[in-house]
């Protein structure tokens, strides 16, 4: 999926990540399944500002998520360690899946996924939280850069710019 690489993007693509931890959040509660759950959202709790790119973005995270959730939590426990998943905080829980979902299948670059997630972090959960999904999300990170045979040259390169 692509956007427009305007300012407003930034906000467009912060409100559908919102939209989806909610709708996350939700599917963790009630076990239903994406379609049912998003359209659900958007005709009763979604923001009625949110105009149709946001809400398909918004869709495309929790559908693709919950299709792959097991595939998710695996990455995720492969590096939360003395953590089930089970036992994390749901918001927490949640922003992780989205953001891995968003590392193994859409192309926004990491570091951006990363900065999403902790200030959707920020925002919904405790400031404790945003250090322990910042550590697994770098971690999950560097792992996909490593199997992509990314050079060190690189990645020193963009851990310096950050």
């Amino acid at each position: 999926m692509s956007f427009d690489k305007s300012g407003k993007n930034t906000g467009t693509r912060r409100k559908a990540r919102e939209s989806a931890l909610q709708m996350m959040f939700s599917a963790d509660v009630i076990n239903v399944d994406g379609e049912t759950l998003t359209a659900d959202y958007w005709r009763e709790l979604g923001d009625e500002d949110a105009d149709q790119k946001t809400q398909d973005f918004a869709n495309n995270l929790v559908t693709g998520a919950l299709a792959n959730l097991a595939v998710i939590d695996d990455r995720i426990r492969t590096r939360a360690e003395h953590w089930r998943i089970e036992r994390m905080a749901i918001v927490d829980r949640n922003v992780l899946r989205l953001a891995v979902y968003e590392f193994l299948y859409e192309d926004t670059p990491h570091t951006v996924v990363i900065n999403e997630a902790l200030e959707i972090a920020r925002r919904f959960s405790t400031f404790e939280a945003t250090q322990f999904i910042n550590g697994i999300l770098d971690a999950i990170k560097l792992d996909l850069e490593k199997a992509a045979g990314e050079p060190e040259s690189k990645k020193k390169t963009q851990s310096s710019s950050i």
